[in-house]
């Protein structure tokens, strides 16, 4: 039948006036933005020019325009920030995981005291110019360290690197020209201190390797093929990847990574940003490292932004077995663009999304409740997605792990040992009396009698969680007048969560002595020794060995 030419014709001036009427739409859109951009950017110089013309004080201008910048962009999201010229260097810490200074972690228990030397970084400046642990910073640069901050030190023995720093030194032990406790000037050049990201990489046992990534920066990738191809070397028959923890980093060096186990041309990740036609794809590049090797990916509540990219297209193609628990679910991604004086500004231009399709972004920041807060994405308003051999997953908040396996819940007691620096504490007393200890597979913490002694001298909140939860019932039963009432149940109560410091030390021995062991290792070995003593009681990670790989 042919078709009647009245009817295409009306049909096509329908569809026409539909395509004027869109297009009418999104130009009075774009008008109605510009006019309100317009009207605020008005209303804004108007205010500050009354301001600096009226205000009955001296305006502090640099002050309260930084904070119309910070609330500007808190109303957004927590990733967009603004960066001026003099916060350029922490900006670089954060984005490349790199410094300026002389490799040491530091310790000032009391700004009335001198700096100590907590951990000089293998090989770095502070180690190869003989600070270990224990020593005594009295004066940097001449600068007396009594009297001053603990970030304030920090910022004196930072630097360019190339330039030197004096510090004088109160020695812990007797060395080359010097007595215990002899203070002596000790020049350190300053080097760019590369904080690893490849934190260890190193066989569990004869067929499992392991690395463990703890942030995407530039070149990673390749550390990551160097270890690989390593561990390879050493009988390595399935790998395991940790990224629990990361927060995340380049999404370049994400796609590089999964650029080792997926084949040529594969799509790893796409940003889709707010202008139609803006999505980018990124595929892998390169010939792979291995397409067959087993792999188990470590995640967690931790695991965040590239850490998501790596374990959602991982997962996507059912290349590795996703273990550990729910992601942070960050899909957003940053762009750095250049501002006038040397400032910086860190915007969100785009929501990543896996192979499948899948966002993982887990809050909606555009649509915020009435106070100001936001929310996660409801589980009703998630949708279904499939695998490369259609398995189904879902978007909406971060990636759902293949297995869930839960982390070692520890008491309260033991954070508080570690938030108030109680177990660091005592390992540098350990240190200054113990000239050295076995090498780190052989040494085993067994004083712990001397560390209850210790501990139980030191001011912390030692309560248990019950004990903590029974505070706060009593606080709330007298605020409503109940205590009488309830009296003698609540004495009864008080008395059975009772228990001194010691007491409660003790029963948590086994707890506790991963940390002193890690902490102890660490001030001799250094960083790594103290990963392999975590790795010798990571219940989450051997667990998930036991865990069947995900087959199709």
């Amino acid at each position: 039948m042919r078709p009647n030419p009245n009817r295409m014709k009306k049909l096509y001036s329908i569809l026409a006036a539909f395509a004027v009427l869109i297009l009418s739409s999104q130009s009075l859109r774009a008008q109605s933005d510009s006019f309100t951009f317009g009207k605020w950017m008005e209303v804004y110089n108007s205010i500050l020019r009354e301001l600096n013309r009226s205000y009955v004080d001296s305006l502090p201008i640099g002050r309260i325009q930084r904070s119309a910048i910070d609330a500007m962009l808190d109303a957004l999201d927590p990733y967009t920030l603004y960066v001026p010229e003099e916060e350029q260097e922490d900006f670089q810490m954060m984005i490349s995981n790199t410094y300026g200074g002389i490799g040491a972690v530091i310790y000032k228990p009391d700004v009335n005291g001198n700096l100590i030397i907590n951990e000089p970084y293998a090989g770095s400046p502070a180690a190869r110019a003989g600070l270990v642990c224990g020593d005594e910073v009295t004066a940097v640069d001449g600068v007396s360290t009594i009297g001053l901050e603990s970030v304030q030190c920090t910022e004196r023995m930072r630097g360019r690197p190339g330039t030197t720093v004096v510090l004088r030194v109160k020695k812990l032990r007797a060395g080359p020209g010097w007595a215990a406790g002899e203070e002596i000037e000790v020049p350190v050049v300053r080097e760019r201190i590369a904080l690893p990201s490849v934190e260890y990489s190193g066989m569990l046992n004869d067929s499992d390797g392991y690395i463990l990534l703890s942030k995407f920066t530039e070149g990673v990738s390749q550390e990551v093929k160097s270890a690989c191809q390593r561990l390879r070397s050493q009988g390595m028959q399935r790998l395991v990847l940790d990224l629990r923890g990361n927060g995340g980093g380049l999404l370049g060096e994400a796609v590089k990574i999964v650029s080792l186990f997926i084949p040529k041309g594969s799509v790893v990740v796409s940003a889709r940003g707010r202008n139609p036609g803006s999505e980018t794809v990124y595929k892998t590049q390169g010939e792979p490292f291995d397409t067959r090797i087993p792999i188990v990916v470590l995640v967690d509540s931790g695991s965040a932004s590239a850490s998501e990219i790596v374990s959602g297209a991982l997962q996507d193609y059912d290349r590795a077995t996703i273990i550990g628990t729910r992601t942070y679910g960050k899909g957003l991604v940053q762009s750095i663009m250049p501002l006038p004086y040397d400032g910086q500004l860190k915007i969100t231009t785009a929501k990543y999304y896996t192979p499948s399709g899948r966002c993982v972004q887990a809050i909606d920041y555009s649509h915020r409740n009435p106070d100001g807060s936001v929310g996660h994405i409801p589980d009703s308003l998630t949708h279904e997605f499939t695998t490369a051999h259609g398995r189904t997953v879902r978007d909406g908040g971060g990636i759902t792990p293949d297995h869930i396996v839960r982390a070692h819940q520890y008491s309260r007691l033991t954070y508080s040992l570690v938030l108030n620096g109680i177990i660091d504490q005592y390992a540098m007393e350990y240190a200054r009396t113990h000239e050295s200890i076995p090498a780190v597979d052989d040494f085993h913490f067994d004083e712990y009698e001397d560390f209850v002694a210790f501990a139980s001298g030191k001011e912390f909140d030692y309560r248990s969680s019950s004990r903590a939860l029974f505070d706060q019932l009593r606080s709330t039963l007298e605020e409503e007048g109940l205590t009488d009432a309830v009296g003698p149940q609540l004495e009864a109560l008080q008395r059975a969560l009772e228990m001194d410091k010691s007491t409660f030390l003790n029963l948590m021995k086994d707890e506790i002595v991963p940390f002193i062991e890690e902490e102890i290792v660490t001030r001799y070995w250094y960083q790594e020794a103290g990963i392999r003593i975590r790795l010798r009681y990571d219940t989450q990670l051997h667990e998930a060995l036991l865990k069947p790989a995900i087959s199709w």
